[in-house]
């Protein structure tokens, strides 16, 4: 039986340096992430990823 599991979502940003509460009312602690000279970085909690924005 397979099961829908939905991707995480993808968020650009124009910094490096981003925070993530995962949302809504049941969201998780807020958390402070930086994306370092790769670009992109995954929140602990909930996957959501955020990516830099290309120029």
């Amino acid at each position: 039986m397979a099961t829908n599991i939905e991707a995480p979502e993808i968020v650009e940003s124009d910094s490096t340096e981003v925070s993530c509460d995962g949302g809504g009312t049941l969201g998780h602690p807020r958390v402070y992430l930086n994306m370092g000279e790769v670009g992109e970085v995954e929140c602990p909690y909930c996957d959501r990823k955020f990516i830099l924005r290309k120029e």
